[in-house]
């Protein structure tokens, strides 16, 4: 007897996908189009007229290219940082005996019930007598900070799976922790931390609190975003424009990401094989 494959999986997914691509094809139709003939509708037909005056109004008019780089800039700072040091930290709490283990533990578990918005008027006060305002540490080091929690604990979980007699053989040939760590531990971690830093990565670019109240020059994109609206014209085409230019390094980046993630995924089953 063949087993037929049930057909509403592929229908729910089809409908999820038309939900999530109807939004993106009206942002890239907004931008194409005079504002005039958007007001009543992305989506009407008539008339069509392509343009990309809002793409030349946005690069013209405000610094689109700058507010770019220091996304980019705070961003690959903020998501460094705890790529590198957040794998460290979790094997230490996983597979190291020291004082106050637990509570430092649990401490950091509970950071996750601070809310961002407390932290603000203290990094406030202090970034101003650092003299740390608009630069780029003044967001780049609460984002490290308010990420690191998270970013031990999951790597931390995906050691909980990580095969024990690696550890074990490592040891009786005479390897210490740094080198476990460095030559056993952190080349088989690949995909936590590939998985920390998509989500860092992404958590930070798209970011408009910290960026909005501590920069001024160095504005970012989302900062950018919410500046491009006029006073008396919603400017729908421009914002349409920058929100293209705001989404588009992180889904190139999804993507990559994602393709690692199947070949990793690959490599593993075919070495338990």
């Amino acid at each position: 007897m063949i087993n037929q494959t049930p057909k509403w999986p592929v229908f729910v997914l089809g409908s999820v996908a038309v939900i999530w691509i109807v939004p993106l094809v009206g942002i890239i139709a907004m931008s194409i189009r005079p504002e005039g003939e958007i007001v009543n509708g992305w989506w009407t037909i008539e008339p069509f007229t392509f343009t990309l005056e809002a793409w030349r109004e946005v690069w013209v008019n405000y610094p689109i290219g700058r507010a770019f780089l220091n996304s980019l800039a705070v961003a690959s700072f903020a998501t460094i940082l705890p790529v590198l040091f957040a794998p460290a930290a979790a094997y230490a709490f996983h597979y190291l005996k020291f004082p106050f283990r637990r509570i430092l533990l649990l401490i950091l578990v509970n950071a996750f019930v601070v809310p961002n918005q407390v932290v603000i008027i203290p990094l406030f006060k202090l970034w101003r007598e650092m003299g740390l305002i608009d630069t780029y540490w003044s967001v780049v080091i609460p984002f490290v900070g308010l990420s690191f929690a998270w970013s031990v604990l999951l790597v931390k979980n995906f050691l909980s799976n990580f095969p024990r007699s690696l550890i074990d053989a490592a040891q009786v040939d005479g390897c210490g922790h740094l080198r476990t760590y460095f030559f056993i531990v952190l080349p088989n971690t690949l995909t936590a931390m590939a998985a920390v830093g998509i989500l860092q990565f992404m958590w930070t670019w798209n970011s408009l609190l910290l960026p909005m109240l501590f920069l001024r020059e160095n504005a970012t994109l989302p900062v950018m975003l919410s500046t491009i609206s006029g006073t008396y014209e919603p400017n729908w085409d421009q914002r349409a424009v920058a929100t293209i230019i705001t989404s588009i390094l992180p889904l190139i980046i999804f993507l990559f990401f994602q393709k690692y993630f199947s070949a990793d995924g690959k490599n593993n089953s075919g070495s338990k094989g």
